[in-house]
């Protein structure tokens, strides 16, 4: 019992430990780094296209207003020479769907070609980055000026960017403003802090969106807000041209001197000197394969190809390809060759007869609008000279700019005759711009000229100015003796 006692192993309980698990990552700040070649230069010129589009219609003018205006108040919208009204929102379905088949489209074939070159999110990043790297330099200068302490440089320079960043963004609020509140007039009544409520709002809140977006969430929204980068893997074939590493040919990788050689002490192509990741805007690393970060911009191809041009290796370790291409070593006419197959010829057919038929809808899109309404209240009467007579309620929209006259005439029955309210058949002439106008007609027949019952007539309403005529079918009721 001794000995037990003098070889006994106390047991100490050790109290539980409260362990916290976090949700949230803390990112580091991505610093980009400079890059030139064709895909930089791609990038700028759809900066170019897209942001003279945006910025310079509001200030374009067509037949005496401005070209493209969306004007709530009026519930009409104005398209350069078209005019569109509440009425007319098949026309917004058929934009919405062609968008998303070209986006089908183009992601099949090239991935996301969207995401790096035509997002408003890559764009104005792009753009604040230029001028961030305008004011405080370039990727190393950045670092330095974030590391070090505050002094009159760090706060001339932070405070010029800030500047820079809020008015670029207020500009932008105010010209996504003038798409809805015609822009020579917003910009004056803004200057003059005369602007209205909800003007004002939301300039601000777009400006602050562009700000907060382009200026510090930057791949951010890339990665955890655009649903885009989720689902873009359902859209993507082995045939989908996609940013690639041609890992066969990089690994292992390795530094060396110039003077080594290529593939000196068994080491691949890749020198392993990491600026494929210092100039990615989303700040991955595509030697570890295709990731839903991957924006396809093409920036770490620009780069690869400047420093495998400086070694004196030929350019390609990071490409455009095909998974296919890839596995197999296809060259680029046998990658082309997989270009028309079944998804792509089924998308652009599709696509093609929704651009076609939205394209012929709107050419033929008459100016004006005819409802017919038959007065529900007497189905038929007999007037006093004794024909059958039937009631219409006729709405009338002039869609147009101008005043137009109309003519109608109705078919159908043999002997119809148009009788207007109060005999006045100036009641569908002289329609000012974007009037309506509700007309009652009476239509009579001859008694005896038909059999009873319901029968098939057509109201056609003809704009004497423009030749247009407009059709719309409804019924004529004559009663049992």
């Amino acid at each position: 019992m001794g000995d037990i006692g003098k070889n006994a192993v106390k047991i100490t309980t050790i109290p539980e430990q409260e362990v916290v698990f976090s949700l949230y990552k803390s990112e580091d700040k991505v610093y980009t780094r400079s890059v030139s070649g064709l895909y930089n230069n791609w990038r700028w010129v759809m900066v170019w296209v897209t942001q003279l589009f945006f910025y310079g219609v509001p200030w374009l003018q067509w037949d005496g207003r401005q070209a493209m205006l969306f004007d709530l108040d009026g519930m009409r919208f104005y398209v350069f020479g078209l005019i569109f009204h509440p009425q007319d929102l098949i026309y917004l379905a058929f934009l919405l769907i062609v968008s998303a088949l070209s986006l089908f489209l183009f992601t099949a074939i090239a991935g996301r070609l969207w995401c790096g070159y035509t997002c408003p999110q890559t764009v104005y990043t792009e753009i604040y980055m230029w001028m961030e790297k305008k004011i405080e330099g370039d990727r190393i200068a950045r670092m330095r000026l974030d590391d070090s302490k505050w002094n009159t440089n760090k706060l001339i320079r932070k405070s010029l960017k800030q500047f820079a960043w809020i008015a670029f963004g207020l500009w932008t609020g105010v010209t996504f403003v003038g798409y809805f509140t015609p822009m020579r007039e917003l910009v004056p009544s803004l200057l003059q802090f005369q602007a209205g409520g909800w003007e004002t709002f939301w300039v601000c809140f777009y400006g602050f969106a562009t700000y907060g977006n382009a200026g510090y969430m930057r791949e951010q929204v890339c990665k955890y807000m655009c649903p885009y980068a989720r689902f873009q893997s359902a859209m993507f074939d082995g045939d989908t041209m996609n940013v690639t590493y041609d890992e066969a040919r990089g690994e292992p990788r390795g530094s060396r001197s110039k003077k080594a050689g290529e593939n000196a002490n068994g080491l691949g192509s890749c020198i392993d000197c990491n600026i494929c990741v210092q100039v990615c805007p989303t700040g991955i690393d595509i030697r570890n394969g295709l990731q839903y970060e991957c924006i396809g911009c093409g920036a770490c191809i620009d780069a690869c190809d400047d420093v495998m041009d400086k070694m004196g290796y030929a350019k390609g370790l990071i490409k455009y390809t095909t998974q296919n291409g890839m596995d197999n070593r296809w060259s680029r006419q046998q990658m082309l060759a997989r270009l028309f197959r079944p998804r792509v010829l089924i998308y652009s057919t599709i696509l093609m007869t929704m651009i076609v038929g939205m394209a012929v809808s709107i050419y033929y899109k008459p100016d004006f609008r005819l409802d017919v309404l038959r007065d529900r209240g007497v189905l038929a009467r007999y007037t006093n000279d004794g024909k059958i007579e039937n009631v219409y309620n006729l709405k009338l929209e002039n869609e147009t700019e101008g005043t137009r006259d109309y003519d109608l005439k109705v078919t159908g029955l043999p002997d119809l005759a148009i009788r207007f309210s109060d005999n006045n058949v100036q009641q569908i002439k002289a329609l000012k711009p974007f009037e309506k106008r509700n007309v009652i007609v009476e239509i009579q027949l001859p008694d005896g000229e038909t059999r009873a019952g319901s029968h098939k007539i057509l109201f056609e309403m003809t704009d004497i100015q423009a030749k247009e005529t407009i059709k719309e079918k409804s019924v004529f009721i004559v009663p049992s003796n």
